[in-house]
């Protein structure tokens, strides 16, 4: 049965039995308020009959909720039946001719009625999932039960005879307000504001409120001697009844199937904590004020607190052993990768810490995985959670007894090899590619990615772990820049290299505040008139120790820091404050900018671009953005977006390297672009390759179906001077043009 079912039916379930009990309680009202003859009669049998409605609503709802809560519902009924029960044997005794019949019997269905009840708030949806913490709360409603019979001594029973007070079960029935508030602390304890409230929940509430209310009551008068069966007072006991049977007609919490005993809850507040305490001093107070003008304190007030103060023992070490299992979880937590249950960096560090300490030899593997950030990309971070899982079981397996392996990282992992290294660090390097490699059947491009480590040993050279971590991430980095799925072991050598990349990264961070960066432009040919109509900007670095050093020396590393959009920026400014002193002699010419594709994703690139336009009085339509295809492929509907605001604006944008990427028809509809710039890979291979010569001639044709402008780049002989304008190509770039130089030659005519 669908949830949408069960609240239908829960709210069609038996409207008659409710507006009949309903109509019991308001002629019982009518009765008892007028002092009719038979008043007790009267309400003992609306009692009955009202409960007995409850039971059966109860076992109804019970059919129709889902299993984790028919035991609620039917310990509720049992409870409602045990009730009507009780009513019947207490109408029949009282007619016999005994008043108040406080029999044993009668207080044994009674206090069963209280154990069932209870039992069913323990097993409410929002009480407690664990053997453990059912009997913390239920210990809580004890401790504030017995707190308050010290309390309720001085308040009722010392107007009590003592002869009544000798009679158990009578004594037993006095107690009922005391029982009625331990079924009221649990049910506040397992349906505070720790969760949220089930409606039922709180008419439970309501009805246990009531009968606190008239047990209360019932007690009050009877220390006085003033109760009188069919008194008023009586109304309340079928009306909550009346509420129970309610309840039932509410549909069962959406996630009543939940089995899921670890997930995280909110703390509770503080006074939901200090709940089972509050009443204890009240009772010690009570104690003092109990005892008789001989200094004795009565024999129950004294078993009572001797309860109490056992029921605290237990309670407090309930409490101590959970927070002995807490301190349990949570060094489990904090020393344990969550996803692959592997150790993580922490207890990695610490545990490398140790085993230098102890002077034993020790080498560190760490490896990163090659290529996971494509898996997370095209299949979603849940395949991407379930390739590591898998992995981490398969290196572990490969590691075995010779290492320890954690998950230092996203996609990292580190094994630490001590002691008497039964295996070289090598050999275990070789066993986890090996590992890693798919199997027959398994897919092997961007399911299985492949695997780059470094190796470092320790040595007189390193002081702390962090400097074997820093040698092991050299390494690895090393086997990635040897083409991935390797390992490498760290040498005097890569740990010089490193030094000096790490100073190189730290001396670009200077260059572009000091002014060490400047512009040379390469000219852009008119292929049928020799003129140079436009110039593409490159960048250099003149560094005060190494000299220019051109782009692909440092443009990698300021793409890897993220320096390059600082870069970028610095380019298009300096680039549209050249090309604006180039209008004089050629109106028409434009300078071409590369852009960077983190630039590309950054929403500022257009307030980049308009600020430097702007700030040299260039018109948009001169500036041309020039874009790789791996740049523009990744790109996401909101760089596209961008693109085609530029476009908008009058940029002209050009697809750079074109025919090394995913190039395709789809892919040219996408992008606002209006330039090609051919690779000069299949420049160079003209004249001596067919199949390069139909390469540059198809994309030729290709650029003038969609409108586009194409620069044949690397021309760097006449050969390919002559082949790129017999295809038809109208403009070129390359060496035999002119090399990158400071000063621009646009608006000259090639010599």
């Amino acid at each position: 049965m669908s949830q949408q079912d069960v609240q239908q039916a829960a709210r069609a379930s038996s409207p008659a039995g409710a507006y009949v009990a309903a109509a019991v309680i308001v002629l019982e009202a009518c009765w008892l308020i007028a002092a009719l003859p038979g008043a007790a009669l009267v309400s003992d049998i609306g009692g009955m009959l009202v409960a007995a409605w409850a039971t059966a609503a109860c076992v109804g709802v019970a059919r129709r909720h889902p299993a984790p809560l028919r035991r609620f519902w039917m310990l509720l009924a049992a409870t409602m039946a045990l009730a009507a029960l009780g009513r019947a044997l207490w109408t029949a005794q009282r007619l016999v001719g005994d008043d108040l019949p406080h029999t044993p019997l009668v207080g044994a269905i009674f206090t069963a009625g209280i154990f069932t009840g209870t039992a069913a708030l323990l097993n409410s949806p929002s009480g407690p999932r664990t053997a453990v913490g059912r009997a913390r709360t239920l210990l809580d409603g004890v401790i504030v039960a017995l707190a308050l019979v010290p309390i309720s001594w001085v308040l009722v029973f010392r107007g009590v005879a003592a002869a009544e007070l000798a009679d158990p079960a009578r004594t037993l029935g006095l107690l009922y307000p005391i029982f009625d508030l331990m079924q009221l602390t649990i049910l506040v304890a397992v349906a505070g504001p720790v969760r949220p409230l089930w409606r039922p929940m709180g008419v439970l509430a309501a009805s246990l409120t009531i009968r606190v209310v008239a047990d209360a009551v019932y007690v009050s008068l009877v220390a006085r001697g003033d109760y009188v069966a069919g008194h008023p007072i009586d109304l309340c006991w079928p009306l909550s009844y009346l509420l129970i049977g309610l309840a039932t007609r509410n549909p069962p919490p959406p996630d009543c199937d939940r089995t899921d005993e670890t997930a995280e809850s909110p703390l509770p507040p503080w006074w939901r904590v200090a709940l089972p305490y509050l009443p204890v001093g009240g009772a010690i107070v009570a104690v003092i004020l109990a005892r008789r003008p001989s200094g004795q304190i009565p024999q129950l007030i004294f078993l009572t607190m001797m309860a109490l103060l056992a029921a605290l023992a237990v309670r407090q070490g309930l409490a101590a052993n959970e927070n002995l299992r807490l301190v349990v979880r949570l060094r489990r937590l904090a020393y344990a990768d969550q996803l692959t249950s592997l150790p993580n960096r922490l207890l990695f560090n610490r545990r490398l810490r140790l085993a230098l300490r102890d002077g034993r030899p020790v080498a560190v593997l760490l490896l990163d995985l090659d290529g996971f950030k494509q898996v997370n990309d095209r299949f979603g971070h849940a395949t991407g959670d379930t390739l590591l899982t898998g992995l981490a079981v398969r290196m572990r397996a490969a590691v075995g007894d010779d290492g320890t392996i954690a998950r230092v990282g996203g996609d990292e992992f580190g094994v630490l090899v001590n002691g008497d290294r039964p295996v070289s660090p090598e050999r275990l390097a070789e066993r986890l590619l090996d590992a890693l490699r798919p199997s027959d059947g398994e897919e092997d491009v961007g399911v299985h990615p492949s695997a780059s480590i470094g190796i470092a040993e320790y040595g007189p050279q390193h002081t702390s772990h962090t400097d074997l971590l820093r040698d092991a991430d050299i390494a690895m980095y090393a086997a990635k820049a040897a083409g991935k799925s390797a390992y490498r072991t760290c040498t005097p050598a890569l740990r010089e290299s490193a030094v000096s990349r790490a100073e190189l990264i730290a001396d670009l961070r200077r260059a572009v505040g000091e002014g060490q960066l400047h512009l040379e432009f390469q000219p852009i040919v008119d292929l049928a008139t020799g003129a140079v109509r436009s110039a593409e900007a490159l960048v250099r670095w003149r560094h005060p120790r190494l000299g220019v050093l051109s782009p692909a020396r440092f443009l990698p590393l300021a793409e890897e820091t993220g320096l390059i959009v600082p870069i970028d920026r610095w380019v298009i400014h300096e680039a549209c404050r050249a090309a604006a002193t180039w209008r004089d002699r050629a109106p028409e010419a434009t300078v071409a900018v590369n852009i960077s594709a983190a630039h590309l994703h950054r929403p500022d690139l257009i307030a980049t671009v308009t600020a430097a336009t702007s700030a040299a009085g260039l018109a948009p339509r001169a500036l041309t953005l020039e874009l790789t295809e791996s740049a523009l492929i990744d790109g996401t509907d909101a760089v596209l977006e961008r693109l085609s605001q530029l476009r908008d604006l009058g940029i002209r944008i050009a697809i750079d390297d074109f025919g090394t990427g995913y190039s395709s028809l789809s892919y040219l509809h996408r992008i606002p672009a209006t330039e090609l710039k051919i690779d000069r890979s299949f420049v160079a291979r003209l004249g001596s390759d067919d199949r390069a010569h139909a390469t540059v001639e198809m994309v030729t044709r290709l650029a003038g179906a969609f409108d586009l402008a194409v620069v044949a780049e690397g021309v760097e002989t006449e050969r390919q001077h002559e082949a790129v304008t017999a295809i038809g190509c109208p403009r070129g770039q390359g060496y035999l043009y002119g090399r990158p130089d400071a000063a621009a030659t646009v608006g000259q005519n090639r010599a």
